[in-house]
């Protein structure tokens, strides 16, 4: 199996060697499998995953019976993935430690923190004008001049300005597996992964 879906604990740090490492812990599953699509029926080989419980009376009767055929209850999070070895069967429940081991690198996706509407200074990194003499006043976060004059007498487009920032869909890439708990079905992994505490995300090699 290629990845499974999981939700974001939190941060710690491992002491290896006398060296601090940051880590995320993540519960990763158990997951069911809702829908095992092949290439006669759908085209392409994949197996759909669903993790968490959703209520029953928040799920569309489409959903429902979709569940219902998997013989399981309703799940929160949905996803597929491509590239899985082993046979897996409608209904088959998957656990972490079925899919990675300790040491190996993996891809984790996730949606980041929105952040609303930023300026320049914390979206991009601009220096702000950074100066208050000459007769400036409140300029000292702002981008300074976007355009030129009679040419282009536009400004262009893609330029750096302010905007929403965050709420995206971001995968953060080779993080190594630290340490694998099956009983409490966590996974710890190195560094950062995208999302606040709770998010839900998923881990694919």
């Amino acid at each position: 199996m290629s990845g499974i879906i999981g939700k974001k604990i939190g941060m710690t740090t491992i002491y290896k060697d006398g060296v601090a490492m940051p880590c995320t812990v993540i519960e990763a599953g158990p997951c069911v499998v809702t829908q095992v699509r092949t290439p006669e029926t759908d085209g392409y080989k994949a197996v759909q995953l669903g993790f968490g419980e959703k209520k029953e009376k928040r799920t569309t009767k489409a959903l429902q019976g979709h569940f219902k055929k998997a013989n399981t209850t309703p799940k929160r999070k949905l996803a597929e993935f491509k590239e899985f070895e082993v046979e897996l069967t409608l209904g088959q429940e998957l656990r972490v430690e079925e899919v990675f081991e300790v040491g190996e690198f993996l891809d984790v996706s996730g949606k980041t923190k929105g952040r609303g509407f930023q300026g320049v200074v914390k979206r991009h990194g601009f220096a702000g004008v950074g100066q208050t003499t000459h007769g400036q006043h409140n300029r000292a976060r702002h981008p300074g001049s976007i355009g030129a004059c009679s040419y282009p007498a536009r400004v262009f487009k893609g330029i750096k300005m302010g905007g929403r920032m965050g709420n995206t869909n971001v995968t953060v890439q080779n993080l190594k597996v630290l340490n694998i708990l099956a009983d409490k079905n966590l996974i710890v992994v190195s560094g950062s992964v995208p999302g606040p505490k709770n998010s839900i995300v998923t881990l694919h090699k």
